[in-house]
């Protein structure tokens, strides 16, 4: 069993939700990003999700989008992603996922990835933009080293896309809430209780739900069908509003809504 499916598991059997934490990297700057990193899992977030900075972000809400643009007008380099991995994986002790686009992937060579992303204390990759049936490469590299590779499932997707997501993911399947981009929201999207129902007939064993995931009461809401909430906005903005204190009273607020009355 890989160490984010270990980490649901764990917080299922504590008679809880797990909760998934995503930050960018190199936002303010790259020291920052690794202790707020390391703020979440002092916290009692479960999974850590860290994002590279990407110039076309495709499905990032504005606070998202504000700081990985400044993350990268500082000067962020592909390179920073395994600096910030292998820190924050050596001082924490909990799975550390990378939420990546897949052209830099590409870019850098997915054998090279891979192996430098499980070097680093990695536990696999988030992929928004990229299906299991062209992901060819990263099947083969994932199943090589022993990386997560997490997909993501969508309102929208058929059946059979569905039965291949859930055949192919492992750790989690990303069961996105609502149709659209990051953001908080006022209401969750009642289709993601019904997306989750449907990856269950289809057999995933663990399914955790993001986009628009922002307090307590969402994580709440989610965690009565669903094995773990991603919250990434809400937390963002934490750090950008009230620096690494104001960061570490809301992932804690987010961890007292995962207890299942």
């Amino acid at each position: 069993m890989s160490a984010v499916a270990a980490a649901i598991d764990a917080a299922r059997n504590e008679g809880r939700g797990a909760l998934i934490g995503y930050l960018p990297i190199g936002y303010p700057d790259l020291e920052t990003s690794i202790e707020a990193a390391v703020t979440l899992a002092e916290a009692g977030v479960d999974i850590l999700e860290l994002g590279p900075p990407y110039s076309d972000p495709v499905m990032d809400g504005p606070v998202i989008q504000e700081a990985t643009n400044a993350a990268l007008e500082a000067g962020f380099r592909m390179r920073d992603t395994f600096t910030a991995v292998r820190e924050v994986a050596s001082r924490t002790d909990i799975p550390v996922l990378v939420m990546t686009y897949w052209n830099p992937v590409v870019q850098y060579g997915v054998s090279r990835y891979a192996d430098d992303l499980r070097a680093a204390g990695g536990a696999g990759l988030i992929t928004p933009d990229i299906t299991p049936d062209a992901a060819a490469d990263w099947l083969a590299e994932s199943a090589r080293t022993g990386l997560d590779r997490v997909f993501l499932a969508a309102p929208s997707s058929t059946d059979a896309r569905l039965e291949m997501i859930v055949r192919e993911t492992t750790g989690f399947v990303y069961t996105v809430s609502t149709m659209g981009i990051t953001g908080e929201r006022a209401q969750l999207d009642a289709a993601a209780r019904a997306l989750v129902s449907r990856l269950r007939e289809h057999g995933a064993e663990r399914a955790c739900v993001g986009i628009g995931v922002s307090n307590a009461d969402h994580v709440r809401s989610v965690l009565e069908y669903a094995d773990g909430a991603i919250v990434g906005t809400a937390l963002v903005r934490a750090l950008r509003d009230g620096g690494l204190d104001g960061l570490a009273a809301a992932a804690r607020e987010l961890v007292a809504g995962t207890v299942r009355e």
